[in-house]
């Protein structure tokens, strides 16, 4: 229960700063059961081998800061996901995403087994664009109103990045 306080406090304090680059949200993503609803999903969706998930904390506050997600895991042939990520306005500029996404990422393709990882942001997001580029993914192409963010249909720059390794495991 601690950690659903600590993700509700992080998306109070990150309401309006992350406005302009999610969904929009209703009301009730902003109470406590909503978190523990949203928590329970991703749970499931990781005992499923879906999702992996991860908190980013503050370990002087002891306050959630931001959110890691690989979501749409898709096994062999494929053997990718998606990524996301948000983290909290006060930290931004401080290399606290590039760390935790370097240790993510390398747990994702040493543990997991991915091939691929593939991350899309928003053409004026410059911020994501600089993340994503020191880590090593590389733009393939530019789609015209792919995701609803902010309540609007917008164009998202694609990237991905590939575990050079996972090429050399043979597959069934």
């Amino acid at each position: 229960m601690a950690d659903d306080d600590a993700v509700l406090a992080f998306r109070l304090r990150n309401r309006q700063f992350l406005a302009p680059f999610e969904p929009l949200r209703d009301d009730g993503y902003y109470t406590l059961d909503g978190v523990t609803r949203h928590l329970a999903q991703q749970t499931q969706m990781m005992a499923e081998s879906r999702s992996v998930n991860w908190l980013i904390w503050d370990k002087d506050c002891h306050q959630v800061i931001g959110v890691i997600n690989f979501s749409n895991i898709i096994p062999i042939p494929f053997n990718a996901c998606y990524l996301g990520y948000s983290l909290d306005g006060a930290y931004q500029g401080r290399g606290v995403m590039n760390a935790a996404l370097n240790l993510a990422i390398d747990e994702m393709f040493t543990k997991v087994g991915l091939h691929r990882i593939m991350a899309n942001y928003l053409p004026d997001n410059h911020k994501s664009a600089k993340v994503l580029a020191r880590l090593g993914f590389v733009k393939e192409g530019y789609a015209k109103a792919y995701l609803q963010i902010a309540g609007r249909w917008q164009d998202h720059v694609l990237t991905a990045l590939t575990n050079d390794a996972v090429l050399a495991i043979p597959t069934q």
